[in-house]
């Protein structure tokens, strides 16, 4: 085995209780958030998770830190800028209900449709976000490879893997950039991290081949660890937070 990703969305945040769109990097949770938090903690007690990742927005690194904080994990919180939400331009920020709308149109034709090609107003396609959640997955996989170890530049086989420059990465109190040599190898780790609905939702359609349609309608809940998993050949996702059984 490779490494195991226990995935999760941050916890509830004020842009959410807003209902404004877009990417908005420096919106805190709340305090339902940080209870959201803890629980997620209790949650992935006994999973054996050795580090966490985050996106850089301030809401998943909260999340992060207050996850870790509770599991006792001495390494820093590794902030990966190429986890962070999808960005919707010149409307960032507003809460206007058909931008709303406009947003989960755009994230439906990527994750169902595979039209990377579509955007909100001048913000990213698709073809950016998921080459960013991809290299930033890539990295996870390069830095936790499966026995015997390898050199992070061979272990990732996947055509459409790259591993994530460190340029792409950012530091914060109580979070480390993400450079190689502060990404300890080993064999069969679980690692946690903290991501956004549409980066991680469009990330992983592309990464787990026939997710897409699968999710769609399930929209990834706050704070609810699942797990995805690389084999040293391919990603696998087994399960989806509040996605029926009999869909």
């Amino acid at each position: 085995m490779g490494v195991r990703v226990m995935c999760l969305r941050h916890a509830e945040s004020a842009n959410v209780v807003a209902r404004v769109a877009g990417a908005l990097p420096l919106a805190e949770l709340t305090p339902k958030g940080r209870g959201q938090a803890a629980e997620a903690a209790e949650r992935l007690l006994g999973e054996g998770v050795t580090r966490i990742y985050s996106s850089t927005a301030v809401r998943a690194r909260q999340t992060a830190e207050i996850i870790a904080q509770a599991l006792g994990l001495r390494e820093e919180v590794v902030a990966l800028h190429g986890l962070v939400e999808f960005g919707v331009g010149r409307l960032e920020g507003t809460a206007d209900p058909a931008v709303r709308a406009r947003t989960a149109e755009v994230l439906r034709s990527w994750v169902v449709d595979g039209r990377l090609g579509e955007a909100v107003a001048d913000g990213e396609d698709g073809h950016a976000v998921v080459a960013r959640v991809v290299d930033a997955f890539a990295s996870i996989a390069a830095a936790h490879p499966s026995e015997p170890a390898t050199h992070p530049s061979t272990t990732t086989t996947h055509p459409s893997m790259t591993t994530a420059h460190p340029s792409t990465t950012a530091t914060h109190p109580g979070t480390a950039a993400a450079h190689p040599d502060q990404m300890a190898a080993d064999a069969g780790q679980t690692v946690a991290l903290v991501g956004h609905v549409g980066s991680l939702t469009a990330g992983l359609s592309v990464l787990c081949h026939g997710l897409g349609e699968r999710v769609w309608g399930a929209p990834l809940p706050h704070a609810m660890p699942f797990p995805v998993e690389w084999d040293g050949r391919s990603w696998r996702c087994a399960s989806w937070p509040s996605l029926r059984q009999d869909r």
